[in-house]
């Protein structure tokens, strides 16, 4: 599973073991011990990462078997636009900091969080 968590500062993308129905349910669970306000919502969730490595061909081969979850759009020479579909966690439906989480075949997710990974790092894997 991945997880975005929105913040006024930006957005961090986490992989987790763990199945996106058992996270839900473990944070739903959580917020009504706390007895917090949860705003749940099926959602989507974009994002730029650089388009100049290896991986971004893998990825768009993991589109093309999962094209309802995961969609890449070349933005120009060197960006791609990720887009994914999931649910939105957040205080208040007005909300823009929160958590966005998606599940797709592990091989994909990895991919992708290693993609984040490394655009995060500022290294660059080049293609040959």
């Amino acid at each position: 599973m991945l997880k975005l968590s929105y913040t006024e500062n930006g957005f961090l993308l986490e992989y987790l073991s763990q199945s996106l129905d058992e996270w839900l349910s473990d944070r739903v669970l959580l917020y009504l011990r706390a007895t917090s306000s949860i705003f749940v919502e099926p959602s989507s969730a974009s994002f730029l990462l650089a388009g100049e490595s290896k991986l971004i061909e893998q990825l768009l081969d993991f589109q093309a078997d999962q094209p309802e979850i995961l969609s890449v759009a070349v933005c120009d020479a060197e960006y791609v636009e990720v887009s994914l579909e999931g649910v939105w966690l957040a205080t208040t439906a007005e909300s823009e900091e929160g958590i966005f989480i998606c599940e797709m075949e592990t091989t994909a997710e990895l991919c992708l969080f290693q993609l984040w990974e490394l655009a995060q790092s500022g290294l660059e894997v080049t293609r040959d």
